[in-house]
């Protein structure tokens, strides 16, 4: 017989209801502080429940509510008391959750809530639990700040490039035909900090060349062209009166300031999640894989844990959300697969951006990554970044099943 313990958690309480295995109704049900003391307090209980019926297991689930359950979940999983006695804690999909209770509960509160959380633990198709070493949980906070920070960083760029297609529209979108790295380090300085758009127009060629020369230290492989390029865009763009030129200077160089502080962020907090990932075991083997360094490998690592909780590779593509849902009925088998939209979006990114560079680096996976662009010609790249990071999900998994590292025959 097993212990189901269902928390509702919110920021301030924990609502639980606990059942065993065999029986649909509440042993014990109540409220407690969302903290160490209210923590502390359930666990007396459900210690005390063991000891009346010696459990086999002991099951405790509850929702994952964003930086709410991340304490109460830590607390059961490390409690050295509880760990004498079979104990499981997990964390589970709310989706998952709801779509079990609306099969059976109109009504919403957080008694109904936890009830159903504990009656769903009962059929023990949930799945993966916490990361228990402190090293993943450790590299897991810094790499989700990196992913956020990357997402905030790319959102400036959007920003920075509207403001300046009104300030300069034909460099803003090349439409010269003459690609201008606008967020180059050298020509980012020019159209934000050097020059105004007047002084751009009035600037002679030589000394764009020669300011190019200077910021670049020589590294444009053709600065005329570069430099001339610019001068084209800059005086076949529009005018705008100065008062609206002010206002977009102004936005310009707030987006600008923008971009450089969150590309200086990630670049320290890349020093940190280098140092910590190298501590890892795993980490050795990820690197292997050609294209995998020390941020994709950290991303991947911090979410996926220990390989064991995932029984099989399968099962880690769905955790990711790289799977693709079936649609067949009978004789009848639809080419058309949507892939799904849940799963853990972290991982999923690290995936994707560790498929994109290993097709630079490795000739399988860049065959197989052409390969499947080949196939379709709506969105090609994101299907085919989609379907190789699928792929490299197989190999992984064997990899560190195995403990193994990469070689080019181990590509499955």
């Amino acid at each position: 017989m097993k212990l189901l313990v269902g928390i509702d958690v919110s920021s301030k309480t924990l609502e639980v209801v606990m059942m065993t295995s065999e029986a649909l109704k509440p042993v014990f049900q109540g409220a407690f502080e969302n903290d160490l003391n209210g923590a502390t307090e359930l666990k007396t209980i459900i210690l005390a429940l063991n000891e009346q019926r010696h459990f086999e297991q002991i099951t405790i689930g509850m929702e994952s509510t964003s930086i709410y359950s991340f304490h109460p979940a830590y607390f059961f999983m490390n409690d050295d008391d509880l760990a004498q006695f079979n104990t499981e804690a997990v964390v589970l999909n709310p989706r998952d959750t709801k779509r079990y209770k609306d099969v059976f509960e109109d009504n919403k509160n957080d008694h109904i809530d936890a009830l159903y959380i504990a009656d769903y633990l009962r059929n023990g198709r949930f799945t993966t639990s916490l990361v228990r070493e402190d090293e993943y949980i450790a590299l897991q906070r810094l790499t989700r700040s990196r992913f956020e920070l990357v997402t905030s960083l790319a959102r400036s760029k959007q920003h920075f490039l509207e403001n300046l297609y009104y300030k300069v529209n034909k460099l803003a979108v090349n439409s010269s035909g003459e690609k201008v790295a606008v967020f180059g380090s050298s020509i980012f300085n020019l159209l934000t900090d050097e020059m105004t758009t007047d002084e751009l127009i009035n600037a002679s060629t030589e000394d764009l060349i020669d300011y190019l020369n200077a910021a670049g230290h020589g590294r444009f492989a053709d600065a005329e062209k570069t430099a001339k390029a610019i001068q084209r865009a800059v005086r076949g763009s529009y005018r705008l009166p100065k008062v609206i030129q002010n206002s977009i200077d102004i936005n310009v160089s707030i987006y600008a300031t923008e971009i450089r502080t969150y590309q200086k962020l990630i670049k320290e907090l890349d020093k940190q999640i280098e140092a910590v990932v190298m501590v890892l075991p795993e980490t050795e083997i990820l690197q292997s894989v050609p294209g995998i360094g020390s941020v994709y490998s950290a991303g991947i690592l911090a979410e996926i844990g220990q390989i064991e909780r995932f029984d099989k590779e399968t099962q880690l593509a769905r955790y990711a959300g790289l799977a693709w849902k079936q649609n067949q009925s009978g004789d009848f088998n639809g080419q058309i697969t949507p892939r799904t939209h849940t799963g853990n979006k972290y991982l999923r990114y690290y995936l994707i951006e560790a498929a994109g560079s290993v097709t630079r680096y490795d000739p399988v996976f860049r065959s197989y990554f052409e390969k499947k662009m080949s196939e379709v010609t709506k969105t090609p790249r994101k299907r085919g970044l989609a379907l190789t990071a699928r792929k490299l999900i197989r190999v992984l998994d064997v990899l560190l099943r195995r403990h193994q590292l990469y070689q080019k025959e181990e590509s499955v």
